[in-house]
């Protein structure tokens, strides 16, 4: 089985990288890929609680996140750093994550067929 880790670094709503990366991640995992998530940077917005995009007249795909533990995508990674640098707890994520140093994701990345980040 292929182990493929899918980066986001850019927020939710100015370009569809968020929504393309989340699109990729189910479909290979719907294909029984191993997919594991890293967030990092401002990509970590992608996670807030209480979203409301279609104020903005865009498309709320940021709830289709909550789809992730249906296709067996459990390993999701969130960088330590990136939250204290964007004023971040994990109670303002919507997801279950593993809040991890830039080493521990420097490891998993080692260990896995294919990075695409987005």
């Amino acid at each position: 089985m292929k182990k493929l880790c899918i980066v986001f670094r850019q927020g939710p709503h100015g370009t569809a990288h968020g929504r393309e990366a989340l699109d990729l991640a189910l479909l290979s995992a719907s294909f029984e890929q191993e997919v594991s998530l890293v967030f990092t940077d401002e990509g970590l917005l992608n996670l807030l609680n209480n979203q409301s995009p279609e104020t903005i007249g865009a498309k709320d795909y940021i709830a289709t996140f909550g789809a992730l533990p249906l296709y067996d995508v459990d390993t999701i990674l969130v960088c330590q750093d990136s939250m204290t640098e964007l004023s971040l707890a994990e109670v303002d994520i919507k997801l279950e994550v593993e809040v991890c140093s830039p080493q521990r994701i420097a490891s998993h990345l080692s260990h896995v067929d294919e990075v695409l980040v987005f």
